[in-house]
């Protein structure tokens, strides 16, 4: 793999998904170009020996899988696991608010949002709407407002002067965006706004019934730094992962083993919905690709799932918040997580493993562990092994600023993990 053209498709992949929704169909669209066929899973599925396919689930998650050509219970099934969703600001059910002549739109967090950085941004808004046409039926259509609409002004230092030291965030109060000021007594509806995205597309609303809108920053990704080592762009995680996995499916696509990438959504709030790693999407889809349960528990005792989640690079103004022997660096490899309270699912079989993978691809690897006095965040890991019996592997990219509405990656990793990943579907045994 071009390490230029990869990133460069990885940008044009993060600016083409600012939610959820738009990952996913994103990544539908190039697994389609890529000869991947889709399934519903409303229907009865008929697969066929070294054939491609793939599944949505809810718009926001999605499952790719080959078949390959042997015995599921033999070969086991190589998987990766990433997750499509971000922290972000979520547009509330009844959002309209009219404050000294402006006019702002009420936002949840969704997620452990860093919202320091949401402050003095261009941003505009997506997700999907949920609206009835003339015949009464109900649609779903994805919504993307492009332009700036809105931002979040900060208080100036002037009326706040110890900003610098002890400012708090309310994030009842403190984050609700402009987008106008109102003119003679106008009210804006926001349904009515995203019923005008809708007639943009050539769509008729009667009436829009719902939506899941999120703010996002307009600034597009780049790569950057003076000998242009870096990428930054909002949505790194996970998105990131889900990237290099996907481009691994579709390189790793004739692999006579069978291989599958999940990339669920709502991992940033807990994973527990019908699409995220805590619900049944993975589960019921293994179900239709063993004819039994004794098939599938032996197909799972010869599978294993990568975890790829970012992970925490050592911030060199902050290293101390490092474990000394643990600190991750941008551009020296992918980044293997290890918890001994199980936040993390890696195993000494399955870590092995992957260093064997990254050595024979000259690949270089690295290794995270928190400090034993502070905690660490979680993956879709320990969920996976938990539910399906599976050996699991946790591992990440090493980043800057996770959770900022724009984080640090390095420019050599992810195409290290995509050709480590391509590698992992190419393998004949995983385990003795």
């Amino acid at each position: 793999m071009d390490t230029i053209d990869f990133n460069q498709g990885l940008l044009s992949f993060l600016q083409a998904s600012p939610t959820s929704f738009h990952a996913t169909a994103e990544m539908a669209r190039q697994l389609d170009e890529a000869g991947f066929t889709a399934l519903d899973e409303r229907h009865s599925w008929t697969l066929e020996v070294d054939q491609q396919y793939y599944v949505i689930r809810h718009d926001s998650a999605i499952i790719a899988f080959t078949t390959g050509s042997g015995d599921l219970t033999k070969d086991g099934i190589r998987m990766v696991g990433a997750h499509t969703d971000s922290p972000a600001l979520k547009v509330k059910p009844n959002p309209e608010i009219n404050s000294q002549d402006y006019f702002q739109l009420g936002v949840e967090v969704y997620g452990g949002a860093l919202l320091n950085p949401w402050f003095d941004r261009d941003l505009s808004m997506a997700g999907r709407v949920s609206w009835q046409n003339k015949n009464g039926q109900i649609q779903n259509t994805l919504v993307d407002f492009k332009k700036a609409v809105a931002t979040i002004p900060s208080l100036a230092i002037h009326l706040d002067r110890e900003a610098n030291q002890k400012r708090s965030i309310n994030s009842q109060k403190d984050i609700p965006p402009v987008l106008c000021r109102l003119h003679g007594g106008d009210k804006p509806d926001f349904r009515q706004m995203l019923a005008r995205e809708l007639e943009k597309q050539d769509l008729e609303p009667e009436q829009v019934l719902d939506y899941e809108i999120f703010f996002y920053d307009t600034q597009p990704p780049a790569v950057i730094g003076l000998d242009d080592e870096f990428i930054a762009a909002a949505r790194l995680d996970n998105l990131l992962s889900c990237y290099a996995g996907m481009k691994a499916i579709i390189a790793a696509k004739n692999s006579p083993y069978p291989c599958l990438l999940v990339c669920n959504d709502h991992e940033e709030v807990g994973s527990s919905s019908t699409n995220g790693a805590n619900g049944p999407f993975l589960r019921q889809v293994l179900d239709r690709l063993c004819d039994t349960p004794t098939e599938l528990t032996r197909t799972l005792q010869n599978s294993m799932i990568i975890s790829a989640d970012n992970a925490h690079g050592i911030h060199p103004n902050f290293a101390d918040k490092h474990d000394s022997n643990h600190g991750p660096l941008l551009n020296n490899g992918p980044v293997i997580k290890i918890n001994a309270n199980q936040r993390y699912a890696t195993t000494s079989e399955t870590s092995a493993l992957f260093r064997t993978l990254c050595q024979q691809q000259n690949v270089p690897v690295q290794s995270f562990v928190a400090r034993t006095d502070m905690g660490c965040g979680s993956t879709i890991g320990p969920i996976t092994a938990s539910s399906l019996g599976i050996r699991t592997l946790d591992i990440g990219l090493p980043t800057f600023g996770m959770h900022s509405i724009r984080e640090l990656a390095g420019r050599d990793d992810a195409v290290a993990l995509a050709k480590v990943l391509v590698y992992f579907f190419q393998q004949e045994n995983l385990f003795a």
